[in-house]
């Protein structure tokens, strides 16, 4: 599987943006994604993590409430919907796939990841 995240960008403080991670077409439905984010200095951490059929999700509390994960199975693509951006949000963000069941929350139980994309809220 090979992802592609963009949408990423300056956005002022609380604002919004939706990242969207695009799949290569080989089982896209069939895998767990989540999203991750590693800003500059720290560890990259867990964001956000949704089921393969998409109506389990599951957050980090520091976005719970103001970010949404999503996917289109039939578009090979998942998304981030952020809201209330803050400038601690200020990260890389990632996507990434997982051949194990159920929700992962951390970094090595994903397989597949792509390349990231930046984003940055201004104070």
């Amino acid at each position: 599987v090979q992802l592609q995240a963009y949408g990423g960008g300056l956005v002022q403080i609380g604002g919004s943006l939706r990242l969207s991670c695009v799949a290569s077409a080989r089982a896209f439905g069939t895998h767990n994604m989540g999203w991750f984010r590693q800003a500059p200095g720290k560890e990259r951490e867990f964001v956000a993590a949704i089921s393969w059929s998409g109506p389990s999700t599951s957050y980090a509390q520091s976005v719970k409430g103001r970010f949404t994960i999503s996917r289109d199975n039939a578009k090979n693509t998942m998304y981030l919907q952020m809201n209330s951006l803050k400038p601690e949000d200020t990260a890389v963000y990632y996507c990434a796939a997982s051949n194990r069941g159920g929700l992962r929350y951390y970094i090595q139980d994903y397989d597949y990841w792509g390349q990231g994309t930046q984003v940055t809220v201004s104070s």
